[in-house]
């Protein structure tokens, strides 16, 4: 089943600022909010679907790839965040709380901006993942080793005496428009309510250890250099007992490739002939993403002739097929000629077959270019 386009889900324009998809956002939160439809599977299906469009248009770096590759730029069949449905109430209510204001009272547990205990995440962890033009082509499931903090064994927390367990503290304030009353996140226990009661030898003043843990990361085919890719919950353990783990990203960097230079979903290959394989013809064996491919050169072959090898490219992120493998044909002039050489081709200056007659078809350097890039 597609997935909705996410302008659409917030209703507004890819021309829409910052300012504009924030504003939809909470106007569409607040009319699927769960506290004012109470019971309604539809009203949480739709909230939980702008939640996942504004993670999404919310952020200038996630806009951006979604803009250029769509949902296919987040959806690496791992666990990758931008697909469908993947947030649940806590990760909407802790990531997003301050957009609800004061609209409702902090429904699911208090995360709501209004007041109330709330639910930390742990900070998210980055990671580069080198990938060579292989595994690009192909998709490819890597197994990396990461640092994470996590909850010790054996941590306890308590109610902090601060804020008595809301997480927020309350001032008044004497201004001349009266006393006012304004709420912040307590000092003491970072707004979670809970402060730490014991910890286990070794552990951090938050109750974390630092441990190594092996995360397996499937990656889609088509991926480009500096994509960033998210495995939801492989980042830091959050302190308290309710607190969610952050996120690990994965940035993605292109090993270059001996032979093939990449350019978007199409590759180039430069091929060296010889004048007399490019006069009588010849075959060649050249590389290629799926293994090494024969070509043949018809005889009387034009330095500078692009052959197309349909499909043989890089598979489309959005799966719409796969580019195109270019193959630059290149007749190499030697450089040193021994005696009899240099005679056969003094002999050959004036002779009919060696004189340029390029014909209509032979097309210039510029239309080459536009064909190329067509």
């Amino acid at each position: 089943m597609s997935k909705k386009d996410l302008y659409e889900v917030l209703g507004v324009d890819r021309s829409a600022t910052p300012d504009q998809i924030k504003k939809a956002y909470r106007k569409k939160a607040i009319e699927f909010h769960p506290d004012k439809n109470p019971g309604d599977k539809v009203a949480e299906d739709k909230f939980k679907e702008a939640a996942e469009a504004y993670e999404i248009l919310g952020d200038a770096d996630k806009k951006a790839r979604y803009d250029q590759y769509g949902h296919a730029a987040f959806d690496g069949a791992g666990g990758f965040g931008g697909g469908g449905h993947h947030m649940n109430m806590d990760d909407i209510f802790s990531q997003f709380g301050d957009i609800f204001g004061g609209a409702f009272g902090g429904g699911f547990g208090g995360f709501g901006g209004g007041g109330g205990q709330r639910r930390m995440k742990g900070s998210n962890l980055r990671i580069k993942v080198k990938l060579t033009l292989e595994e690009i082509a192909n998709g490819v499931e890597k197994k990396v080793k990461v640092k994470r903090k996590v909850q010790a064994k054996g941590v306890s927390y308590k109610t902090c005496s601060t804020c008595n367990g809301s997480g927020q503290v309350m001032r008044v304030t004497n201004t001349i428009l009266g006393r006012m009353q304004t709420s912040s996140p307590c000092s003491s226990c970072g707004g979670t309510g809970q402060i730490i009661d014991s910890k286990p030898a070794g552990a951090d003043a938050h109750g974390m250890l630092l441990e190594d843990e092996t995360v397996s990361i499937k990656i889609p085919a088509g991926v480009v250099d500096g994509m960033q890719l998210k495995v939801s919950g492989k980042g830091n353990d959050a302190p308290g007992s309710n607190g969610i783990p952050g996120d690990l990203i994965v940035a993605i960097e292109e090993v270059e490739h001996e032979f093939l230079k990449r350019e978007g979903e199409n590759l180039h290959y430069d091929l060296y002939i010889s004048f007399a394989e490019a006069a009588l013809g010849t075959s060649k064996e050249i590389e290629a993403v799926g293994g090494k491919v024969r070509i043949k050169l018809e005889e009387g072959i034009q330095s500078g002739k692009i052959l197309r090898l349909k499909g043989k490219g890089i598979p489309s992120l959005n799966s719409y097929g796969s580019g195109d493998l270019l193959v630059h044909v290149n007749v190499w002039t030697p450089k040193t000629l021994n005696k009899d050489q240099k005679q056969f081709f003094e002999k050959m200056l004036e002779d009919p077959n060696f004189v340029p007659k390029p014909e209509k078809t032979d097309k210039s350097f510029f239309e080459k270019v536009k064909d190329m890039f067509s």
